[in-house]
C-alpha cells in the first residue's frame, strides 16, 4: 500500500502578517508549482518513485512543495518506507514490515509551520500506509483510520472558485492525501484538495489531489495483502492570490490569470498559472 502524498507548504501574510510592498509599473514574478508526480502500475517500466511537489514563489514568500507518499518499490524519497519531507510530509508505506515513520514537515523550516508530518505505517499486523500531512494537522497514522490531514482556511478572497470548503468558514487549502489499507480502500483526503485513497485495479495510478489547492495525491491501496500496487496519484498544483487596497490596480499575466473586486472593494488577484502581476 503507498502513502498519501503531503500537501503543499501553506503560507499566508493575511490576515495579519508583514504586508509586501510592490514597486509601480514593474512586473513582479509569480511562480506556480507542479504538484508531485505520482507513479503506478500503469507506468512505463522501470516504474520511477513518486516525486514531492514544486514550490510557489512570490516575492519574499515561497510555500515548498508537498512530501512524497512511500510506495513500491524502491528506491527514492517515495520508494522508501517513510515518507518523504516538504510542506507537509508524506505517508509512510504499508506492508508486512515494521513501523514506518511519516515525511517531516515544514521543511525547510518557516514560521509560523507551513505544514505537519505525514502519518506513520500501520506495521506487519495492521496493512496500512499513513495519510499525507497538512496544513492544519498531520497525516492519520495506519494504526487508525489513516486520512489525510485537513488544510487550512483562508479568507483572503472568500470565493467559491478557489479552495474547496472545509469544517468553518473560508476557502481550504493543503490538504493531505489519504493512506492506503487493506481490504479497505483507505483514509479520506484532507479538506483542502487532499485526495482520498483508491483500491487498485490493473494500469490504475491514485486518485490526484485538487488542482490549484496544494492538495495531497491519495494512496492506493492493495487487492491482496502485502502486495506492492505501485503509488498513489499525482498531488495537486499550487495557487497565490494577492490581495491589494481598493485603489490598486492590479494587471495579471497570462491571462489565464484573473483579477477580482472584494465585497468590500479590495483588489485580488488569482494565479493557476507562473506569471507576472503588476500594481499600479
Amino acid at each position: 500500500m503507498s502513502g498519501g502524498g503531503g500537501a503543499g507548504g501553506y503560507r499566508t501574510s493575511f490576515p495579519g502578517g508583514t504586508k509586501i510592498e510592490l514597486l509601480g509599473n514593474s512586473p513582479t514574478p509569480i511562480t506556480v508549482g507542479a504538484g508531485g508526480t505520482g507513479q503506478g502500475p500503469g507506468a512505463p517500466i522501470p516504474i520511477e518513485p513518486s516525486q514531492n511537489g514544486n514550490p510557489s514563489i512570490f516575492s519574499t514568500i515561497t510555500s515548498a512543495g508537498g512530501g512524497a507518499g512511500a510506495g513500491e518499490p524502491g528506491p527514492g524519497p517515495g520508494g522508501l518506507g517513510a515518507g518523504g519531507p516538504g510542506g507537509s510530509g508524506g505517508g509512510a508505506k504499508g506492508s508486512a514490515e515494521p513501523v514506518s515513520s511519516g515525511g517531516t514537515g515544514n521543511d525547510p523550516p518557516t514560521s509560523p509551520p507551513q505544514g505537519n508530518p505525514g502519518g506513520s505505517s500501520g506495521g506487519p499486523s495492521i496493512n496500512a500506509s499513513g495519510g499525507g500531512g497538512g496544513a492544519g494537522a498531520s497525516g492519520g497514522s495506519g494504526s487508525g483510520t489513516n486520512p489525510g490531514g485537513v488544510g487550512s482556511p483562508n479568507v483572503i478572497y472568500d470565493s467559491p472558485t478557489v479552495g474547496t470548503p472545509g469544517p468553518a468558514p473560508g476557502r481550504y487549502y493543503s490538504g493531505g492525501g489519504g493512506g492506503g489499507r487493506f481490504p479497505s480502500t483507505g483514509g479520506s483526503g484532507g479538506a483542502g484538495g487532499g485526495a482520498s485513497a483508491k483500491q487498485y485495479g490493473p494500469g490504475e495510478l491514485g486518485n490526484a489531489g485538487t488542482v490549484n489547492t496544494g492538495g495531497g495525491g491519495g494512496g492506493l491501496s492493495n487487492g491482496c495483502p502485502n502486495g506492492s500496487a505501485g503509488f498513489g496519484g499525482n498531488g495537486g498544483s499550487g495557487i497565490v492570490i494577492i490581495r491589494a487596497p481598493s485603489l490598486s490596480t492590479l494587471t495579471v499575466s497570462p491571462p489565464s490569470n484573473t483579477t477580482a473586486t472584494t465585497p468590500g472593494g479590495c483588489k485580488v488577484a488569482v494565479f493557476t498559472v507562473s506569471g507576472t502581476l503588476t500594481a499600479t
